[in-house]
């Protein structure tokens, strides 16, 4: 039977309690002299612990932003401090900071809870958060009981789970269903205003046949592409169009007739288990195939859109040599080909049927068969030292119309 100490230990000071935890992982076994079943018990309360030291380094950096150390560091600002205090990046040292302040100027429940590792420093950024977005009229026992029960729920679901709930906190502090309503829209609107604000899309030439690039994207349009995306990758379709290969292989080979549907499906999907590429390759070709097939003919321009492509017939025809972009790179022959099947694309191929291209005084406005045969010559805008996109550019007449100049391509 165990008895409890009559005269309970004094508080540790937190310098001494972290040599201590130091010396205490020192004198641990290694992780892999344990079972898998003994590794699995353990992994809750690890994980509780590193939430707990996780609730000391924040208060840590609480006090220290309260004492304006990165002042006297010669720093920009306390996330700047911390960020080469704790050798990691900017904004994560910036998000610990805002949850640190927001945990020191209250959110006592919070706090206590993350202290006791019972919920994880991103339940806690999404209350503090939900804290932030309450309306201002709420008092302080309202507050209160918000906080409560978004920290009772922290303990039962996960952080994605807790926002939602975190949208509809008023109805803790009882307020009627209408003004429930009301702040869950308000949430969700500051929310895709600020995701709108924050979307943009930078793209890089790797100068070697491919191109790197990093968006973000408010949530809709990233679940619409994440879908589409993922359809386009599946098993299923996948079956599908091995299966309509199968039948035009055995179709132009004349197999015998007696292939059973069966052994055919088994086909199809070996070939899919022993497809050497992992769910990002698969996900990123469906990207491919999803950016080529565009529709733009529904824009201002299509050509505007529309990758023009120029190739001699003759390489055309035998898939060999390369083809030039009017954004200035080339391709291969083959690619062009295999594009020319059925992607937006329009084939300027020399050597074939022209166009009227020169219209004179018959007709004010430049047509979109001009535009093409322009992009053949230019990749960007024909002005001395201009290198905005062929794309951008509008169509003037250098002898102006009013004055009698043609719109001519001349």
């Amino acid at each position: 039977m165990a008895i409890a100490p009559l005269h309970p230990s004094p508080p540790l000071a937190v310098a001494d309690g972290v040599r201590q935890v130091h010396r205490v992982l020192d004198r641990c076994d290694t992780v892999p002299a344990l079972s898998g079943a003994a590794a699995a018990s353990l992994l809750g309360e690890v994980d509780r612990a590193v939430t707990r030291l996780q609730s000391m380094k924040l208060a840590l950096v609480a006090r220290a932003h309260e004492a304006q150390v990165a002042d006297e560091a010669g720093m920009t600002g306390t996330a700047a401090w911390l960020a080469a205090r704790s050798r990691s990046d900017g904004a994560s040292a910036a998000r610990d900071l805002r949850l640190a302040t927001a945990l020191d100027g209250g959110l006592v429940q919070t706090r206590r809870a993350l202290a006791e590792g019972h919920v994880s420093t991103e339940h806690a950024h999404v209350i503090a958060r939900a804290a932030e977005q309450l309306p201002p009229a709420l008092g302080d026992d309202e507050r209160e009981a918000i906080e409560g029960a978004l920290v009772a729920a922290a303990k039962r679901v996960d952080p994605v789970a807790l926002r939602k709930v975190a949208r509809r906190s008023l109805e803790a502090a009882r307020r009627g269903a209408a003004e429930v309503d009301a702040h869950e829209d308000a949430v969700l609107r500051s929310e895709e205003a600020a995701a709108l604000a924050a979307t943009k899309l930078t793209l890089h030439d790797n100068r070697d046949g491919t191109m790197t690039g990093h968006f973000t994207v408010p949530t809709l349009a990233g679940q619409i592409l994440k879908k589409v995306v993922q359809q386009i990758a599946s098993p299923r379709r996948f079956a599908q169009r091995a299966a309509l290969e199968a039948r035009a292989d055995a179709a132009g080979r004349r197999r015998r007739a007696d292939s059973s549907a069966s052994e055919v499906a088994e086909a199809i999907w070996e070939r899919f288990r022993t497809e050497d590429l992992d769910w990002s390759q698969k996900y990123g070709r469906a990207f491919v195939e999803l950016v080529e097939h565009l529709p733009t003919d529904q824009l201002a321009g299509k050509v505007n859109a529309t990758v023009l492509v120029t190739i001699d017939h003759q390489q055309l025809r035998a898939g060999l040599g390369s083809a030039h972009l009017d954004t200035g790179s080339d391709v291969s022959a083959s690619q062009a080909r295999r594009l020319a099947c059925g992607a937006g694309l329009v084939p300027a191929v020399l050597g074939g049927p022209s166009q009227v291209l020169d219209l004179g005084r018959s007709q004010r406005f430049f047509t979109e068969a001009q535009r093409v045969a322009l992009a053949l010559t230019y990749d960007t805008c024909a002005a001395d030292d201009c290198d905005r996109p062929y794309a951008w550019t509008e169509h003037h007449h250098e002898d102006p119309w009013a004055s009698g100049g043609a719109t001519d391509l001349d």
